[in-house]
């Protein structure tokens, strides 16, 4: 896949494309995009999906965005998989975001992208206030020479399939509802840091992940399995939260205990796929009730894994 920061001034090349967040690529989103790969296939145009970077809601709520389920490093990977040909990331800033619906259409579908059939969702809004909508691109599709389909939110078992649907059951600690609208285990992947080293003089050596965000989508303890460090997952028991009792600095970290796992593995880049939840981040009075709760927790999860073999 080709990716491209911003979009061209102008494409004499047409394409079949997209316009979304794509936070997580939940099956929703994996539907509309089959659909989008099967178009360009058809049509011999390249797919091409337009993001924003930061996410709209980032840029205006502030303080209240959404908990991004996603790195951007994560959703190129994940839209690549899913075998789109393009990714262009528009930078939403001032300007952007001060574009009407018109120059919109104009500036980016037409002249920058050069579009020739569009797929969006039944609920896609656009341009400054919100007020470009489907009826809108139609009407300019129908002008300018391409056409412009909508795809129906999915509903998986009923329920509408969304990306705060998706937030909502990590919140919870539902984690197999989490992977059923995902179609996969919800998983942050990210490279190995050096830490402080704790774990491994109390009997647990863990790999601290980077965390591109300050806000992950889930905080507490789990059951997890970890890719990219051998040839098939490997199991271990993860902490996602602040560390209250070792230092509570405020800063999330992710740090995963592998079972019986005696290499060096700094500067890997795993994904780390979260199975079960087991509890919530808790502050103990001493380092000697740290590690008896960890202990209680890698009991837990081996005996996860004794049910359900990786």
């Amino acid at each position: 896949m080709q990716v491209f920061r911003g979009v061209p001034e102008h494409s004499a090349h047409g394409c079949v494309l997209t316009i979304g967040n794509f936070d997580g690529v939940h099956r929703g989103h994996q539907a509309l995009l089959a659909k989008l790969v099967a178009l360009s296939r058809a049509t011999g145009l390249p797919s091409a999906v337009l993001t924003f970077e930061p996410h709209p809601r980032e840029y205006f709520a502030h303080e209240n965005r959404p908990r991004r389920l996603t790195s951007l490093r994560e959703k190129i990977q994940l839209l690549a998989d899913q075998g789109v040909d393009r990714l262009y990331i528009g930078r939403f800033n001032s300007r952007f975001a001060a574009l009407t619906a018109e120059e919109f259409v104009e500036d980016i579908l037409i002249r920058g992208l050069c579009v020739r059939h569009l797929m969006i969702g039944d609920d896609f809004c656009f341009g400054k206030g919100r007020k470009g909508n489907f009826a809108m691109l139609q009407a300019a599709g129908r002008e300018a020479g391409f056409t412009v389909e909508s795809m129906q939110t999915l509903a998986h078992e009923g329920e509408r399939v969304s990306s705060s649907a998706v937030r909502a059951a990590l919140a919870e600690g539902d984690m197999p509802h989490a992977a059923r609208l995902l179609g996969r285990p919800y998983s942050i992947r990210g490279r190995v840091m050096h830490g402080d080293k704790i774990g491994r003089t109390i009997g647990f050596p863990t790999a601290n992940i980077q965390l591109k965000h300050r806000s992950p989508p889930l905080m507490g303890i789990y059951t997890v399995s970890v890719e990219g460090l051998a040839d098939k997952p490997w199991p271990g028991v993860a902490s996602v939260g602040v560390r209250p009792t070792i230092n509570d600095a405020g800063r999330p970290t992710l740090e995963v205990h592998l079972f019986d796992w005696d290499q060096d593995c700094y500067d890997a880049h795993l994904k780390v796929n979260f199975l079960v939840k087991q509890r919530d981040e808790e502050r103990y009075d001493s380092l000697e009730a740290l590690t008896a709760q960890i202990a209680r927790d890698a009991e837990q999860a081996r005996a996860y894994f004794a049910q359900n073999p990786l």
